[in-house]
């Protein structure tokens, strides 16, 4: 078996943050041999409704591709993608080395994983599976089991269905070619005050203010992450 490993001694390793549709990426907090996301984080709507609904995006890592320089910039050499551990993560096992405080109100951490097909990214979810988050550090450990009752599809917004879709699991778990994730989901979006409009239309926080205190609040750091891939 091949296996994965960052330490985050010597920088990110290629794992980000993520400041919004507009403005792309952004840097973990750095501390030693560790990367830190602190809220408040940005609500992604790409998967409103109909689709799964919303999510903060706390850790980030491109599985495949030549980030340019700005990438480079905010998230250091891709150890994954310059190991060439490929993009395979069919029964993947992930261990994640973190600690944290977290008001997660009615949200999980989960992991996300994404991969295109013929133009179109479709994104699962491990929700049969979350990865707990304590003050003290753990070891949490979840695999990339091919079995759609153990994840959920994310879909699309209304607007967003050139861009997202749904391909089957087993497909986009052969061939991860976008990305992996750790996420918090899913959020409860409240709008402050009258609106004009279908919230789910509309883009919270850019179309219209949100009642922030139901959203989470806190911080996760990670100092290892693991994947020990089969075969």
């Amino acid at each position: 078996m091949k296996t994965y490993i960052e330490t985050f001694d010597d920088g990110p390793g290629g794992w980000f943050g993520w400041i919004d549709n507009a403005r792309g990426p952004k840097s973990l907090d750095r501390g030693e041999s560790t990367v830190t996301s602190r809220s408040p984080w940005w609500i992604d709507y790409n998967h409103a409704p109909p689709g799964a609904g919303y999510m903060h995006l706390l850790f980030m890592l491109l599985t495949s591709g030549h980030p340019g320089e700005n990438q480079r910039e905010v998230s250091g050499d891709n150890h994954f993608t310059k190991g060439g551990f490929g993009t395979d993560f069919t029964n993947a096992e992930l261990t994640f080395r973190l600690e944290g405080e977290l008001r997660a109100l009615d949200t999980q951490l989960y992991l996300l994983a994404q991969g295109v097909r013929n133009g179109v990214c479709t994104g699962w979810i491990l929700t049969g599976q979350p990865i707990k988050v304590t003050p003290e550090w753990s070891e949490q450990r979840i695999t990339a089991v091919p079995d759609e009752s153990e994840w959920t599809c994310l879909g699309s917004r209304h607007d967003r269905s050139d861009s997202y879709g749904r391909t089957p699991l087993k497909t986009v778990l052969s061939d991860v070619n976008v990305d992996i994730l750790l996420v918090l989901y899913p959020l409860d979006i409240a709008p402050m005050g009258p609106i004009n409009g279908d919230p789910h239309l509309l883009r919270p926080e850019k179309d219209y203010p949100v009642w922030r205190g139901k959203l989470p609040e806190g911080y996760v750091t990670l100092d290892e992450v693991r994947i020990r891939f089969p075969g």
